[in-house]
């Protein structure tokens, strides 16, 4: 039996909405590198969406750490805008699963390790409202273990 399996004995019902995860903290595809690292920094965050500043369409997002490793490696610089080191969504022939607040923690642990159809493993899920217009928070792989640790046997 997988650790992660195990995790799940200790779910009994719950859903991401019992994970409390932060509201999410979005930033524009038109802002400086060095304000989302500022914003990500100040909130501990480690992913930061990213959406269009005209529609607020949900583009991509950054990931913090392979953000620091870009800027050391000199791949990008703090001046640059979000864009040239956002990793996008890709929108055509992908087929991705809604996370909402409802959602049960054993699909968005299967959401985690690659276990729905179509995705690979994964870091972290966008929160969505239903109809997938409004981003509500990111949910990581360490919230779902902070939660299995505080929940009682």
């Amino acid at each position: 039996m997988s650790q992660m399996s195990a995790w799940a004995l200790k779910y009994r019902g719950a859903t991401v909405e019992d994970l409390d995860p932060p509201p999410a903290l979005s930033t524009k595809s038109t802002e400086p590198i060095s304000h989302a690292l500022m914003n990500a920094f100040e909130r501990d965050y480690t992913h930061l969406t990213v959406v269009s500043e005209d529609t607020r369409a949900l583009l991509g997002y950054l990931n913090i750490p392979r953000l620091k490793e870009m800027l050391k490696n000199g791949t990008v610089r703090e001046t640059d805008y979000v864009e040239q080191a956002m990793q996008k969504f890709q929108r055509s022939g992908k087929i991705y699963k809604v996370i909402t607040m409802d959602t049960p923690l054993e699909e968005l642990e299967a959401f985690f390790i690659g276990g729905v159809p179509g995705s690979s493993s994964n870091d972290f899920a966008v929160v969505t409202d239903g109809n997938r217009r409004f981003v509500l928070g990111v949910a990581t792989k360490a919230d779902l273990e902070e939660f299995v640790k505080r929940r009682p046997a």
